[in-house]
């Protein structure tokens, strides 16, 4: 939650300080209402601005009783729009700041009115120009909607709701960590903790953003079973990990709630175990869409609707939740079972970073959530600061979680600059206490067990039936310790368990790899050490409010790139292929979910410096992000994205090790940069200027082509010469 304190003064205000005493309070989400006491800053008299998804003569009675008992005590006085439908029937979508900034200017008297709309409208003209002028009108028409929808609610002389307060936190257990200090940060108390109460080492625990519930969206995913082809692909694009699938035994329905959907599984590998679902958590959804555009199955009867719908969540939140509680009961199916080199099958592996506090439809977490997938039992992250520090912090509430055995990723932020380096340190930290397990093994194999130690030191962790094996064989080792005496059996005891592979990935963003931290980087990829590094793309500083970086495409604007950019992208991936030892891959989930897959199966399995650079759609590109799986393709079809793999480990093997994994370019450079805004606006600034990018561009798309077939026909060559 955003809160900004204004004020306005005919004099120079010259003190800076929060309000305590408000005139005026405008609530943007009507669910604030429920979850904080936001009207405790109103003074008598205030007016309050609420945005409504309910009818006006509905909405008083929607409020919690104690909001209604404030208002009526305080004499406040209550206005209401539904800004949602308003931006919608404008073709806003769901922005609707243009809504309330003109209702709060018709309320607040500030300044006259009609003046008020009219600075708005111009400053609209100015800030929207480049956008062109359809974003303009659309702006212009929720302003002239706003004053005629918008309507004070009379307040009765008595409370008549009986809804309570909604927790901060909706916890499962008692936990007074979670009530005393995350419950009272959620709620936006923070400054009531004490000290004491703050962890000392800095640790805080995984997978509480499971019990914030934030509810931000109206409508959510509802699964239609009988159209569903079981491909999982609304599981993969999902950036929040709200949509998840499961096969499981018929006879683990014994309680399932009336109203819980399934269907045969699909597949000789599933013909046993039998039934499948798709469950969705409504609570966490940010109603991004992204899910059903990406559908590839259509309802026959109906063939505007998909396998999964949008649908308002309202009528059926009881159902829904009862469904996700229910369905999280379930056991997950046994991943030593599963190929994870298939997507439907990598989707069956429950994701170990999830409900985010990233923007609605993302680019960047679904790679973060594949990642938390494949590997995050034994997952280390080092994260560079930027958008996934933020979102995968651990303030107030933590996306990275744990699997039914306790199971989870390590993550810890550094600096911006020194990312690379600080993974780097994970790895080499690692080794050595691995190292340091395996003298003390051998120390005390006598008494441990020569077998057990034998198996211990020789067991292949390159499979999840490997490593199952090393953690029963850490398991045996830790209980003979518990019998034997000396410090030696002390040490082993606290590094046992690095004799347990450690996946570790330094993840960032292009303004870290490709600018500030590049030194680190390149350092590290030379080093060839054992560490993967993921780059989540976004061709902008994204986190700092959309600034060049080295990555932002040529003729794209951005900041410091006003009239775009002049001079193409640093092409990372063959700065990397030089050292030759390194695995390299360029990829897009949204072009080729299956070159995406083997890419991080293939860097984690090779035992070297592994580099992923994964393009990821962003708010700053300019369009409804429930399309960013789509621009992926289209990126990879006009030739500006090329996909590719290099894998080292295939030299060996007399194979070429350039996978060149994107067909040559189909779709025009032009109708890909002109369906963003972030290359469309030039054409208005400049429609010369727009023209000479499109060409450069498409040239460079060509190029690209030609370049990475000689870098695959050179690969053929690489191996031959060995």
């Amino acid at each position: 939650m955003t809160i900004s304190h204004l004020r306005f003064s005919k004099n120079p205000i010259e003190a800076t300080y929060l309000i305590e005493k408000a005139d005026f309070i405008g609530i943007h989400q009507f669910l604030f209402l429920k979850k904080y006491d936001i009207l405790q800053h109103a003074q008598n008299g205030a007016t309050i601005l609420i945005n409504t998804p309910y009818e006006i003569d509905q909405t008083w009675d929607k409020l919690p009783k104690i909001v209604q008992k404030e208002i009526i005590n305080k004499q406040l006085k209550l206005y209401a729009i539904n800004a949602y439908e308003v931006a919608k029937s404008c073709g806003l979508g769901r922005h609707i700041n243009t809504v309330m900034q003109t209702a709060f200017f018709a309320l607040s008297d500030v300044i006259n009115t009609e003046e008020a709309i009219q600075k708005i409208k111009k400053s609209i003209q100015k800030s929207y120009k480049k956008q062109g002028e359809i974003v303009i009108r659309m702006n212009f028409c929720a302003i002239d909607h706003t004053i005629s929808n918008l309507q004070e609610i009379k307040i009765p002389k008595n409370v008549t709701s009986t809804i309570e307060m909604m927790e901060p936190l909706r916890l499962k257990e008692e936990n007074q960590f979670l009530q005393n200090v995350t419950a009272k940060l959620v709620a936006h108390e923070g400054d009531t903790i004490p000290v004491s109460l703050v962890p000392e080492d800095g640790t805080w625990p995984l997978g509480t953003t499971q019990y914030e519930k934030r509810n931000i969206s109206l409508q959510a995913p509802f699964w239609d079973q009988d159209s569903c082809i079981q491909c999982n692909r609304c599981s993969e694009v999902c950036p929040h990990a709200v949509i998840r699938s499961k096969v499981f035994d018929k006879s683990l329905l014994q309680n399932a709630p009336q109203e819980f959907n399934y269907i045969k599984a699909k597949g000789k590998k599933f013909a046993d175990t039998g039934e499948f679902t798709i469950q969705v958590s409504v609570e966490d959804c940010t109603g991004c869409t992204l899910c059903v555009e990406e559908c590839p199955a259509t309802n026959k009867q109906d063939p505007t609707k998909k396998a999964i719908n949008m649908e308002d969540i309202e009528p059926k939140i009881d159902i829904a939740v009862k469904n996700w509680d229910f369905f999280m009961k379930i056991p997950d199916f046994n991943r030593e079972k599963l190929d994870i080199n298939k997507t439907k099958e990598a989707q069956l592996l429950r994701p170990l970073f999830e409900f985010s506090g990233a923007c609605p439809g993302c680019g960047e977490t679904p790679y973060l959530k594949l990642l938390s997938q494949l590997f995050g039992d034994r997952l280390l992250i080092a994260n560079a600061t930027g958008c996934s520090s933020i979102y995968g912090g651990n303030l107030p509430t933590t996306p990275w979680t744990t699997d039914e055995n306790g199971r989870g990723p390590a993550w810890s932020n550094s600096l911006f600059e020194d990312n690379a380096e600080f993974g780097l340190g994970f790895r080499t930290t690692v080794d050595r206490q691995n190292s340091f397990a395996k003298e003390l093994l051998v120390k005390l194999k006598s008494q441990i067990g020569e077998l057990l130690v034998e198996q211990t030191l020789t067991t292949n962790q390159n499979s999840e039936e490997g490593i199952k094996k090393q953690r029963e064989n850490v398991a045996k080792i830790k209980t003979k310790l518990s019998s034997i005496k000396g410090d030696d059996a002390r040490l082993l005891e606290g590094v046992l368990s690095y004799l347990i592979i450690k996946s570790i990935w330094a993840v960032g963003g292009d303004g870290w790899a490709y600018d500030i931290g590049y030194g680190g980087l390149d350092h590290v990829l030379a080093s060839g050490i054992n560490i993967n590094i993921l780059v989540l793309d976004t061709g902008v500083y994204s986190n700092t409010g959309g600034q060049t970086s080295k990555a932002t495409p040529l003729g794209a604007v951005a900041k410091f790139s006003a009239e775009g950019k002049t001079v193409p992208q640093k092409d990372l991936a063959l700065h990397a292929l030089d050292y030759e030892n390194v695995y390299v891959a360029r990829v897009a989930l949204g072009a080729n979910d299956k070159q995406t897959l083997h890419a991080f199966v293939e860097a984690q399995a090779y035992e070297g410096p592994s580099l992923i650079i994964a393009y990821s759609h962003c708010i700053a590109h300019g369009y409804d992000l429930k399309y960013g799986m789509k621009h992926q393709k289209m990126a990879v079809e006009s030739g500006l994205w090329p996909l590719f793999r290099y894998n080292p480990t295939l030299i060996e093997k007399g194979e070429n090790p350039f996978s060149l994994d994107y067909k040559e370019p189909k779709t025009s450079v032009k109708e890909y940069m002109y369906s963003e805004n972030r290359f469309k606006m030039v054409e208005k600034m400049n429609p010369e200027l727009a023209k000479t990018f499109l060409k450069r561009a498409d040239k460079l798309a060509k190029k690209e082509w030609i370049r990475y077939q000689d870098l695959k026909d050179s690969g053929n060559l690489t191996f031959k010469c060995k």
